[in-house]
């Protein structure tokens, strides 16, 4: 059999990028230097992501980019960097022997699987975390920047990120972002696919630095006392990429109601196709009200907050209405008991709002620990882990334009079968769909649901060997949050908690999904099929 693929053409690829990823790594480098700590875990990274870069860079001097090479080189890339990405959390639990004493020795990221978990999770924006001890007492504030800017980095893409600023990757660009891109295709915005992505990754760094000045600001007026600068640059990093990493081991409950409400607009824009945003700032502001995706995104945030405030409200600890050791009711009582009630509306909402927005974004922030919420409530965010954001967005999950054209193709259904002689395409913002991204979008989801099945019986059955015995919510719940790059789950890896205590070979399966669910199953999964590679 005669390989057909060019591989030499797509690792030499990978080493363009690899040897740029150096760059990215002088913000922890200075950070590090501001707060007096060692530099000693990003230089040693820059160095092999560099050697390592240019090395693979020269096993082609001229790379031939077609379709198939597309696929793989974004595939391999996306593992690349989340394997260098790891080198950090290595160095500063075990140092380098004979060189470099260790900075945290007791840092859980010290072992392979753990920084492999901890950067594919940053790369990939699922913000499931193995670190034991969030803290700075354990770790440098270099080291938990980077951690943040992984996720940043992985939010807008990769490859998206090279396709607008190597001149290499220019030609085949468009194949490259399709590969990569969240949802079924990405719009071309300009005539050059290069200044497309310039375009995405400007209105992608605007909302970040608006992000940071705003949660500072809150600081500034005395309404977020420990939002301070780094934590807000922290966080800023995490929400546009829908990441959920957070230096704060209680995630976004560490803060004011203040910042909660700040940042639920910005995850919000997360969720939302960034060429909207090019359209609003062009001067077609219209095409953001008009947009049909949009509007069921936003209908599906509202409804869904609505049917959890509703489940908060009524939940154990609200004011009954029932007065104390008697059958009657005393006006005062009722008084109180409505004063009491009307204290309640704004933290349900409020707590509701957050998490639909940060689970259905697949943000993973937490704004309190919904693992004390009741079962119904629980169930409501299962269900969001499975919607996603929008195409285009820097949410994953299944995305929003799938349910919509799975939605308005089922009504079709139901009108053609009334209706044989009728024809009535599936339209979306007024163009008809083609039928065969109509069946893509119905294979993929039926891969995604398969998938997500069959991790969830192969998590909980590994869990018995090791005699740790997930339920079958927390099981399925990893699954879900794995696949759909959420983050947290239900139970031990709740919103409070991590992923430290599962085997290693969970983790590394979880890595695996966590790759998959970043590049939308596809691109990956077809690199193991024969007909991938024959001729």
């Amino acid at each position: 059999m005669r390989i057909r693929v060019d591989y030499r053409a797509s690792l030499s690829l990978v080493g363009s990028v690899l040897k740029y990823l150096a760059v990215p790594l002088l913000f922890p480098l200075g950070i590090a230097l501001a707060y007096g700590e060692t530099v000693a875990p990003f230089l040693v990274t820059m160095t092999v992501t560099f050697l390592l870069g240019v090395g693979l860079e020269r096993l082609d001097a001229d790379p031939d980019l077609r379709a198939r090479e597309g696929f793989l080189m974004v595939a391999l890339t996306w593992f690349a960097v989340a394997l260098v990405g790891a080198i950090p959390y290595l160095v500063e639990a075990h140092g380098v022997p004979g060189l470099l004493a260790p900075v945290a020795p007791a840092s859980t990221l010290g072992s392979p699987a753990n920084a492999l978990f901890e950067s594919m999770s940053g790369f990939t924006t699922t913000g499931a975390t193995v670190v034991g001890d969030i803290s700075f007492d354990t770790h440098t504030r270099g080291v938990m920047m980077w951690r943040q800017l992984t996720q940043w980095l992985g939010g807008m893409g990769i490859v998206v990120l090279a396709v607008a600023i190597l001149p290499e990757l220019s030609v085949g660009g468009a194949q490259l972002m399709d590969a990569e891109a969240p949802g079924p295709g990405i719009e071309k915005l300009t005539p050059r696919i290069a200044e497309t992505a310039r375009a995405l990754w400007g209105a992608y760094l605007g909302f970040t630095v608006l992000q940071a000045l705003l949660l500072y600001g809150l600081n500034v007026v005395g309404m977020a006392p420990n939002m301070t600068a780094y934590n807000a640059v922290a966080h800023a990093l995490t929400t546009m990429p829908t990441g959920g990493f957070s230096p704060e081991a209680r995630s976004i409950e560490a803060f004011s109601a203040a910042v909660q409400w700040v940042i639920i607009p910005f995850m919000v824009a997360a969720g939302t196709n960034f060429a909207l945003f090019w359209h609003v700032l062009t001067g077609e502001p219209k095409r953001l009200l008009r947009d049909s995706e949009f509007k069921f995104y936003v209908g599906i945030l509202a409804t869904l907050t609505a049917v959890l405030a509703a489940v908060l409200f009524a939940g154990p600890g609200f004011a009954t209405g029932v007065p104390p050791g008697g059958s009657t009711y005393d006006l005062t009582y009722l008084e109180q008991v409505r004063d009491a009630a009307i204290g309640h509306v704004e933290p349900a909402l409020r707590h509701a709002a957050f998490q639909v927005v940060s689970i259905v974004t697949t943000t993973g922030y937490a704004s309190t620990d919904f693992n004390a919420w009741s079962p119904l409530a629980q169930y409501v965010l299962l269900f969001a882990m499975f919607i996603g954001g929008s195409a285009g967005s820097t949410g994953g999950g299944i995305k929003i334009v799938r349910w919509y054209v799975i939605l308005k193709s089922i009504r079709r259904e139901l009108f053609t079968t009334s209706h044989p002689d009728a024809v009535r395409p599936v339209r979306l913002a007024g163009r008809p769909v083609d039928e065969r991204a109509i069946r893509g979008i119905y294979a993929f989801t039926v891969l995604y649901i398969v998938i997500f099945f069959v991790a969830a019986a192969l998590l909980f059955f590994d869990s018995l060997r090791v005699e740790q015995s997930l339920s079958v919510l927390e099981a399925m719940s990893i699954a879900a949050t794995s696949i759909g790059n959420v983050g947290p789950a239900f139970g031990f890896a709740g919103p409070m908690g991590g992923y430290t205590s599962l085997s290693d070979l969970s983790k590394l399966f979880m890595v695996a999904l966590m790759w998959f669910g970043r590049l939308e199953i596809i691109p990956v999964l077809v690199l193991f099929t024969p007909e991938y590679w024959r001729r």
